[in-house]
């Protein structure tokens, strides 16, 4: 991918090396070791210069981000892409159920990453697929991918600092008692398991789910989850522990009445442009197999 990104240096910025502004843009030591190899990268009113040259008020700065590889393991593939939102930054895509995030052993050529790899190749562009909030494979929703270094970097920074507002709809069985609350439950790897995750209080990472019953219909209630922390399983996890299991958890809660897969959905993502520091906020309905069951 290319960007090229153009500060204007204020009086207070005056005398700062160009290392030192940029950092202070979010870019991290490595996105600096990047454009070091990158030609042409950083110019000072119009003419190349290095990190650790001084900047003067008015002047112009120019990053040219130059990413001319893609992603060599992702084999690309033409695939189904509901894509909520794009610009030179980032993309917002609401993935489908049964669709995996990235390849693994198993699903080498059905997932979100190949299904991008064909829509950026298609476009004669390269892509390194980075995702900033990956999900389950049979979660459904909304993920926002990075689409350069940058923006990842910001991205990423963002989610540690809590600064991604991420919203689920579940569907468990019965009437949620209480409606609503803050489930604080340490988790870690099962033991013997690979995969599975448990509530562990004695060694297990802090995790913070906050929640509350939006309805309840055909026996069914549907969840409003608000992530955070964002550990591996921690919604199909905390909802058990609170006892009230998602519906269709193969791992956690093999009921698969109504519904063949976890019926769990993000549905809204809020956070500030990582670039542009814009307000964004995005949703996406409930998919019709969880709206189905709540329907009597």
């Amino acid at each position: 991918m290319d960007r090229i990104l153009i500060y204007n240096i204020r009086k207070n910025d005056d005398g700062l090396r160009v290392e030192q502004y940029l950092r202070r843009q979010g870019y991290s030591r490595q996105n600096l070791v990047e454009l070091k190899k990158m030609p042409q990268s950083v110019l000072v009113n119009g003419c190349f210069c290095r990190l650790n040259e001084r900047l003067a008020n008015h002047n112009t700065l120019t990053v040219h981000i130059q990413e001319r590889e893609s992603s060599l393991q992702i084999l690309p593939v033409l695939l189904p892409l509901d894509i909520i939102y794009e610009d030179e930054d980032i993309i917002v895509i609401n993935k489908p159920a049964g669709m995996p995030v990235h390849p693994s052993m198993n699903n080498y050529s059905n997932t979100l990453a190949n299904g991008l790899a064909w829509y950026y190749q298609e476009q004669g562009k390269p892509f390194i697929f980075r995702c900033t909030n990956r999900l389950d494979r049979d979660t459904s929703g909304l993920t926002v991918i990075a689409k350069h270094m940058l923006s990842s970097n910001i991205l990423s920074r963002m989610t540690v600092r809590h600064e991604i507002t991420r919203e689920y709809l579940a569907v468990v069985r019965g009437s949620v008692r209480p409606s609503e609350g803050i489930i604080c439950a340490p988790l870690s790897r099962k033991p013997g398991s690979i995969i599975e995750r448990t509530v562990d209080f004695e060694n297990g990472e802090k995790a913070v789910t906050h929640y509350h019953a939006v309805e309840e219909k055909n026996g069914h209630s549907l969840v409003s989850l608000v992530l955070e922390t964002g550990r591996t399983h921690q919604i199909r996890i905390h909802m058990k522990y609170l006892g009230f299991p998602l519906i269709g958890d193969y791992l956690y809660n093999p009921d698969m009445e109504y519904i063949q897969r976890q019926a769990l959905h993000s549905c809204r993502l809020a956070f500030s442009h990582p670039i542009t520091g814009e307000k964004l906020e995005f949703t996406a309905p409930l998919p019709d197999d969880m709206q189905k069951v709540l329907t009597p």
